[in-house]
């Protein structure tokens, strides 16, 4: 593995995070790893999650913040791979919830000052970068 911090290698990061809308998303449910599908935003290498504050997941980051994030399969082959190690936090930034509010949300929360829609803000800490034939590339922060 290549271990790089480049701004090239954050834009090819940047690259895939923008071509998926979905991602796969691990917490700690005591010692053992729990894994779901999410809707994938992001700014940047800041990568956010909305949920209910109701859910397992925000008890589960409450216990242990430490998380993994795969991007970049959608039941097809694709050339390029995310494994993202982070920590995350349940922001209560109004701002941050009237930006990634939609209305395919509605079906879950009356709106972006619901008190259960909260967002996940996950701050990457190692991001490996996997492209077909090439060998993996490694961001730290």
């Amino acid at each position: 593995m290549i271990e790089t911090k480049n701004t090239q290698l954050e834009e090819q990061i940047i690259q895939v995070l923008n071509a998926n809308q979905v991602c796969s998303f691990a917490t700690i449910d005591g010692n053992k790893p729990k894994v779901r599908y999410m809707a994938l935003f992001h700014d940047g290498l800041e990568i956010y999650l909305t949920t209910s504050k109701k859910t397992d997941k925000v008890e589960e980051l409450q216990e242990n913040p430490n998380v993994n994030i795969l991007v970049g399969y959608d039941g097809k082959s694709t050339p390029n791979i995310l494994q993202i190690q982070a920590t995350a936090t349940i922001s209560s930034d109004n701002a941050l919830r009237e930006k990634l509010w939609n209305d395919d949300m509605k079906q879950w929360f009356e709106g972006p000052h619901d008190p259960n829609y909260v967002v996940m803000d996950i701050l990457p800490t190692y991001i490996e970068f996997t492209t077909k034939g090439s060998e993996p590339q490694i961001w730290k922060k």
